[in-house]
């Protein structure tokens, strides 16, 4: 048999182990946290044998790195294509919004806030984390720009981007130990009428919008 058809069954099977493993690893730092959610736990959940595991991520930080890596890019791509369905009026930004703030409640996020806070005291999580967290933080900043279809170039919508991100991500946070949706829902038609007129072009006057901080930010 001719070794390039051996090697494509092979090929797809390692990229179905691979995703997997990922799935689980998400699942479980949903389920059982940073301390809970070890190789072995990880590899029964997927129902992969250690060996395998090991193989492919040798470490438990590079597999949770590489999950939430992972599946960050796949809910982006899902995100655009629930944008990609959203009528282009002036609905549009209370619907994008809506997306959004959704991506920051969600199992990913719940998953990537495990990882942010063990890495405070985890010196090798935190050396791993640092580079992916920049990296999705830009694309979620890029995402949310070609989302609401707006010019970064004019004055104020950078900030007002990023001010958007960092509400999204706080409230997210504050979600996570109550049902806080009716706090939020205030708080998200308030800033949807105050995003709506920062992001109108000609209304840049000065002071506007506080900065705010880098938008890097798992969570998607």
């Amino acid at each position: 048999m001719p070794t390039a058809s051996i090697r494509v069954p092979q090929q797809e099977r390692s990229r179905a182990t691979q995703a997997r493993l990922l799935e689980a690893t998400v699942e479980c730092l949903v389920e059982y946290g940073w301390s809970g959610t070890t190789t072995t736990v990880v590899a029964a959940r997927a129902g992969v044998s250690r060996g395998a595991q090991l193989h492919h991520y040798p470490t438990r930080t590079a597999l949770v790195t590489a999950a939430v890596g992972h599946l960050t890019e796949r809910r982006a791509a899902e995100l655009r294509a629930e944008a990609d369905a959203l009528p282009a009026d002036p609905s549009r930004l209370d619907r994008v919004v809506d997306l959004l703030a959704a991506a920051f409640t969600g199992p990913l996020f719940v998953a990537a806030l495990e990882l942010w806070v063990a890495a405070r005291t985890d010196a090798e999580l935190r050396a791993a984390l640092l580079p992916l967290e920049t990296r999705v933080g830009r694309e979620m900043y890029r995402l949310t720009v070609e989302l609401l279809g707006v010019d970064e170039r004019l004055p104020g919508v950078r900030e007002a981007v990023q001010a958007t991100l960092d509400l999204l991500r706080g409230l997210g946070v504050a979600n996570l130990l109550s049902d806080d949706s009716a706090r939020r829902a205030t708080l998200l038609r308030a800033w949807k009428r105050q995003l709506a007129t920062l992001l109108t072009p000609g209304d840049t006057r000065p002071g506007n919008i506080m900065p705010t901080a880098h938008p890097g930010a798992i969570g998607t």
